[in-house]
């Protein structure tokens, strides 16, 4: 529905990124079966099938390049308008050079990305910090996540309790109990 919407429903310049190599060529096959021009970019291609995706999407031919983190880095990918995160990156640190692809040589662009609550919520107080950094919209979903730069928080709903101060309020001695005989 997303690409639909892009470049008046033919999305050129769009970098989509997965988490795995085998969600790249799943992803880049279900795309050009739905009609939209794909290719796709991990590590496992040959070298020679790599640049040949590469020049495809650099020069339009294909309109969407499916990429790993191999593209997040260290390639000359110009003109991309548009990047998508269908997996969210593990650190924020990938994000930053994910969405950043958009932004070379003073050229702008959307980045889009999925958040998934029960595998991305590790990452998402740094990302509300990133965003809020960057002076951009925190959608209200990512909101619950903001520990207001505390760093505090852990998995599962934890708090990093190793600055409290657990001395005030404990009573001075506390009874044992005895142990129970089995």
């Amino acid at each position: 529905e997303i690409l639909g919407q892009l470049n008046d429903g033919k999305p050129r310049g769009v970098l989509v990124f997965v988490e795995t190599k085998r969600s790249t060529d799943f992803l880049a096959s279900l795309l050009s079966s739905s009609g939209y021009m794909s290719t796709s970019i991990h590590s496992d291609r040959l070298q020679k099938e790599r640049e040949i995706a590469l020049g495809d999407f650099k020069s339009g031919r294909m309109g969407i390049l499916i990429a790993t983190n191999v593209a997040a880095r260290g390639l000359d990918i110009p003109n991309v308008q548009h990047v998508i995160n269908f997996d969210m990156p593990k650190s924020i640190d990938e994000y930053v050079h994910r969405i950043g692809r958009t932004g070379r040589l003073g050229n702008f662009g959307k980045a889009i990305t999925f958040f998934d609550a029960e595998k991305d919520s590790e990452i998402a107080s740094k990302l509300v910090s990133t965003l809020r950094g960057a002076n951009q919209e925190i959608p209200d979903f990512l909101e619950q996540y903001d520990v207001g730069g505390s760093g505090r928080t852990g998995n599962f709903g934890g708090q990093d309790i190793r600055k409290d101060d657990f001395r005030k309020g404990v009573p001075q001695a506390v009874p044992q109990e005895e142990d129970e005989e089995w």
